[in-house]
């Protein structure tokens, strides 16, 4: 049963994502057939109904920061001999290949002032960087594609292929022609054109946001490595501090310690703040001592304290690589009571493999796995499992200072998923998982990401 409502649920998120795929703009063959190259705008005629050349096309003016799918045009910048000026939306009547016509003889021309969530599509968006969320990878955006849709122009789609910066530097006639069969569609991307709008950040948040969020955190760390020092502060800047620091966990060593160093202090402590223990705790070994302080200054005393106290411990050790968060239990607890509390943990389900059981004095007894936990009775005692897990013999543990390649050779022994870390009175004071191990002992190999790996 739970396999086949596993198989029906699976099927129905892609069936859902096959219903979004087609309601795309760009799916459309009247939307694809009058597609119009923004590159091949730039620059051509804007003329009156009496077919009088009113001026030359500069920019156009998008609403991209806002609740629109497909972001409407809401105006053109004018070249008038050497004034620019803006043209309300109001006043097009069609956008055609290289030409715009207006839709009445006389125009309104007024300074441009830029308003909430709107950006120049040539200035702000043309030739710079943007995430295919579809893709998973940073791209270049070589032509924007405009349409007309219900009763206005909007921007619905990106170029992102070699031959359209090739077409760009040939004659007019075909910096006009879009290539409709490169087009990826604008729900499909997030653009990074955050500082040309002067809207608040919930304005600039919405559209980019609901694409980024489908992504892992190892997507989203490839993605970050990938950017520029400003569109990665702009990317980290729209993400929950959680999302980012999952993100940053997958980063590579020396672009994590990079985008630290790009970040503003503050900005940069919440992120390491956000991050687990361990993972922190490595981000922070790899900045010089007046960096790694002006971190810790502006962290929460406690979460100052705790990053200080690994740090304290040399590198290649184990205290030098454990995560200080733990989950223990007590004898006279119920398996439903231990449950409950792991429950409050989903942030951290990656870091969490087993249940320390420790006595009234806080010495530990045994590790009890999730597995174990999971398959025992809601009424069962802690003490149960502790008596039938002693058949197995003692917790697998080592003291802060032992050897990573020590602990290893334990854990390996062990065949288990992670090794507790104990003081000399036998209290858990921490815990090494595997990856982190791994991590630890072999550097050189970097963290491995599935997509990456394929290209």
């Amino acid at each position: 049963m739970a396999a086949h409502t596993l198989l029906m649920s699976t099927t129905a998120r892609l069936r859902d994502r096959r219903v979004h795929l087609e309601r795309r703009a760009t799916a459309s063959r009247a939307v694809r057939a009058s597609l119009v190259s923004l590159a091949g705008l730039i620059g051509g005629p804007v003329t009156n109904q009496a077919g009088e050349e009113v001026g030359r096309v500069a920019d156009v003016v998008a609403r991209l920061y806002g609740q629109d799918p497909y972001p409407p045009v809401t105006g053109l910048i004018l070249r008038i001999g050497r004034r620019r000026a803006f043209l309300s939306a109001d006043a097009i009547g069609k956008v055609r290949a290289g030409h715009v016509r207006l839709r009445t003889a006389r125009v309104d021309l007024r300074d441009f002032a830029r308003r909430p969530g709107e950006a120049l599509l040539a200035k702000d968006v043309l030739d710079h960087q943007l995430v295919d969320v579809d893709g998973v990878q940073v791209t270049r955006a070589a032509d924007l594609y405009l349409a007309p849709l219900v009763d206005r122009v909007v921007l619905v789609g990106v170029d992102v292929s070699l031959p359209t910066l090739l077409r760009r530097l040939g004659p007019r006639r075909w910096q006009a022609r879009p290539t409709p069969e490169r087009v990826l569609d604008w729900q499909a991307v997030a653009p990074f054109a955050e500082q040309a709008t002067e809207g608040p950040p919930e304005v600039r948040l919405r559209a980019s946001r609901a694409a980024l969020q489908r992504l892992r955190p190892a997507d989203l760390a490839d993605i970050l490595e990938d950017l520029g020092r400003a569109e990665r502060q702009q990317l980290l800047g729209w993400l929950e501090p959680e999302q980012a620091a999952d993100a940053l966990e997958e980063m590579e060593p020396a672009e994590l310690e990079n985008l630290l160093r790009e970040a503003q202090p503050e900005h940069a402590a919440r992120l390491v703040d956000a991050m687990e223990p361990d993972e922190a705790t490595d981000a922070l070994r790899d900045l010089t001592a007046e960096e790694r302080e002006a971190l810790l200054t502006r962290m929460p005393a406690g979460e100052a304290a705790e990053l200080r106290r690994l740090l304290a411990h040399p590198e290649g050790t184990a205290g030098g690589a454990m995560t200080t968060l733990l989950v223990t239990a007590r004898r006279g607890e119920t398996v439903a009571q231990v449950r409950g509390r792991l429950a409050e943990q989903p942030g951290h389900r990656t870091e969490i493999d087993a249940v320390a059981v420790v006595d009234e004095d806080g010495r530990l007894l045994c590790d009890m796995a999730l597995f174990d936990l999971a398959v025992a009775e809601d009424s069962a005692t802690v003490a149960d499992l502790v008596g039938w897990l002693a058949q197995f013999g003692p917790p697998v543990t080592v003291h802060a200072g032992t050897p990573l390649a020590e602990a290893a050779d334990r854990l390996v022994a062990a065949r288990a998923s992670s090794v507790l870390v104990v003081d000399d009175s036998d209290h858990p004071i921490g815990r090494i998982l595997a990856d982190d191990l791994l991590d630890a002992l072999l550097p050189e190999r970097g963290r491995l990401h599935f997509r990456r790996f394929l290209q």
